[in-house]
């Protein structure tokens, strides 16, 4: 049975916001699968009584019990919390109706443990809290938890029966005992591993659309924050070494460490040849680099990496390396270092042209971000003109290198081989060289900071495809690189603060790119 995480779900919800499906219809399809459950079991005589929390759970139950009275069962509303605690405007909106409602529904605020009332019904709706809950119950929820199994009903849980936890299967102190728990969307796998307290469990639609999960969305982003506690401490977020640069190339390296510093990472080394390393120093004080003796990476030279490899937390290995034979051998060394280290690493650019000459499978975190022509040095063959066939020759690739692919173009197609996103933000002015520098640190950033490396990726795709829609919506296609990375806090926090609204209209509102998925 397919599973998702707290976590993964609520992106999911998110990707689905984004795609234009409102909070408030989710909730109400939510409520609307509840109250037909039971109106397909019980008849209309029958009292039902919905126990709700303050949250979108608790949402969900006012919803069932709108459509409850609707069909003619009796229905009380009990909201255990205060009605202030309600965030969401969604379960604000249902509960306004839910008080309306006083001829068809009774409802009472309990917010002490001792208000709880004694109850008769045939139905006992759980509706408390929901797949958010990772702490023991406090009271008075935990109050109406024990009143709720000490009662005679039939007990249906909204979600996930209140007190176990959605990933792990944890009781929380204690949780309901439900006899029916009907879940939206995808299956939770605590729900798998508490069978006791779930009884039957229905998996039901909310109209979640499947782009939610092929698509990079807000909620993909929102996976790959980490929250900053005020006990943190400098290195908590990653190190990240960035090995480019030769004679030729100065400015990529920079910009890798400089967007992988602006995507939250603690600490960006840049690995340069000597007069390159003195340039980057130049362009920000924020940069540590690492000066190599001579023009360009070598075998010779890359012994003075092997410290800097063993602190780091993820390489970004390759923008600006150049092509020179040395080089390349140096590359295939270094490589054979990182895999002996499980060094989470990011291949761009003249690095990764360099690794199809020696590429085989690896078994350490590894992403590659080649565009067409990169992709082709890679194996060695063109891809394909229609999408789903490209799709599933980059998805055959990376399952055979074990890597993720992020393919990078109108459309960028981020893989592991079993797994597939579609990426739609970006725009025709970032075809400027060095935005996909910008793209390998955020890469770099996310993999530092522990996030796997498809997360990393899909992730990273979305938020410098933002990042680019934010500069054009301004200078129209009139884009350095370097105009990215001021933007990239403000993508992460658009995602971040779920202005779902304000992403929408400046990263997928009358795009051509999307028509390119249709037959």
């Amino acid at each position: 049975m397919e599973t998702l995480t707290a976590s993964e779900m609520v992106a999911e919800e998110l990707n689905a916001r984004y795609l234009g499906v409102s909070e408030l219809q989710l909730m109400e399809n939510a409520g609307a699968q509840v109250a037909w459950q039971v109106a397909s079991r019980f008849t209309r005589d029958k009292k039902v009584i919905v126990f709700s929390g303050p949250g979108g759970n608790g949402g969900d139950g006012f919803v069932a019990a709108r459509h409850l009275a609707q069909m003619g069962f009796r229905v009380d509303v009990i909201l255990v919390g205060h009605p202030e605690d309600m965030k969401k405007e969604a379960v604000k909106a249902n509960w306004r109706s839910v008080r309306l409602m006083r001829r068809s529904i009774r409802s009472f605020v309990v917010q002490d443990s001792k208000a709880l009332p004694e109850i008769d019904g045939d139905i006992l709706i759980d509706a408390l809290l929901g797949i958010g809950v990772t702490k023991p119950l406090r009271h008075p929820i935990l109050d109406a938890v024990r009143l709720l199994n000490e009662s005679k009903g039939f007990k249906l849980s909204v979600d996930i029966p209140t007190g176990i936890h959605a990933d792990t299967g944890e009781v929380l102190g204690d949780a309901v005992r439900a006899d029916l728990t009907i879940t939206f969307h995808r299956a939770k796998p605590g729900l798998l591993k508490a069978s006791d307290y779930v009884g039957e469990l229905i998996i039901a639609n909310v109209g979640i659309p499947p782009e939610a999960s092929l698509y990079c969305g807000p909620g993909d982003a929102l996976l790959a924050m980490k929250p900053r506690l005020p006990t943190a401490h400098k290195g908590d977020f990653g190190r990240l070494l960035v090995i480019g640069g030769s004679e030729t190339y100065s400015g990529a390296p920079g910009l890798v460490a400089l967007a992988a510093l602006r995507a939250g990472c603690d600490l960006a080394y840049v690995a340069s040849p000597r007069e390159v390393a003195l340039t980057i120093s130049g362009f920000s004080p924020d940069m540590i680099t690492i000066k190599l003796p001579g023009d360009r990476l070598t075998v010779e030279n890359a012994e003075v990496l092997k410290p800097f490899l063993e602190k780091a937390t993820a390489l970004a290995f390759g923008p600006g390396l150049g092509l020179h034979e040395e080089t390349r051998e140096a590359v295939e060394k270094i490589f054979h270092w990182v895999e002996t280290l499980r060094l989470p690493t990011v291949l761009d650019a003249d690095a990764l042209k360099a690794y199809g000459t020696f590429k085989h499978r690896t078994t350490f975190p590894l992403v590659l971000t080649p565009h067409a022509g990169e992709y082709r040095i890679l194996v060695g063959e063109e891809l394909p003109e229609n999408l789903e066939e490209k799709i599933g020759h980059v998805s055959k690739t990376a399952a055979s290198l074990n890597a993720v692919i992020l393919l990078k173009g109108a459309i960028d197609i981020i893989t592991d081989g079993g797994r597939t996103k579609l990426n739609f933000t970006g725009n025709p002015g970032m075809t400027v060289g060095g935005t996909g520098d910008v793209l390998t640190g955020l890469v770099g950033a996310l993999l530092a900071q522990g996030f796997d490396a498809y997360r990393s990726a899909v992730a990273a795709a979305f938020i410098n495809g933002v990042a680019g829609d934010l500069v054009a919506r301004d200078r129209g296609y009139h884009i350095l690189a370097s105009d990215l990375l001021d933007r990239i806090p403000e993508a992460f926090e658009l995602c971040r603060n779920e202005r779902i609204e304000e992403l929408r209209s400046w990263t997928l509102d009358g795009k051509d790119s999307l028509s390119l998925v249709l037959p």
